[in-house]
């Protein structure tokens, strides 16, 4: 329903289109969290304290991303890095500087 909101809110509609595909920087997380996940359950079945357990997990899932997802790494540096670039637009502000450099300003007078 986005047109829906876009006539209650005043703003254009944006094109929320599924591509079919996970922006990389969900998916390194994802794995990143599904490794820590898998290490933290086997360490804690094996009878490891839960402390230990979290930091051991925690260095492992460190240890394979870093060796095995460089590649996916790199699309998170390049995706953050293409994010960074694009200009903010904002409509509302654009068109509220227009009316507000347009209007002429009652302020106190000068003597």
């Amino acid at each position: 329903m986005p047109g829906v909101y876009a006539a209650r809110s005043g703003r254009a509609p944006r094109d929320r289109s599924y591509t079919g595909s996970v922006s990389p920087w969900i998916q390194y997380t994802l794995l990143r969290l599904g490794i820590f996940g898998a290490g933290l359950g086997l360490l804690l079945a094996i009878g490891l304290d839960w402390w230990w357990a979290a930091i051991v997990a925690t260095i492992i899932s460190m240890t394979v991303s870093y060796i095995f997802f460089g590649a996916l790494r790199d699309a998170v540096a390049v995706d953050l890095a293409a994010r960074r670039q694009r200009p903010a637009v904002d409509a509302d502000a654009e068109a509220e500087d227009a009316v507000a450099e347009s209007t002429p300003t009652s302020g106190p007078e000068q003597p």
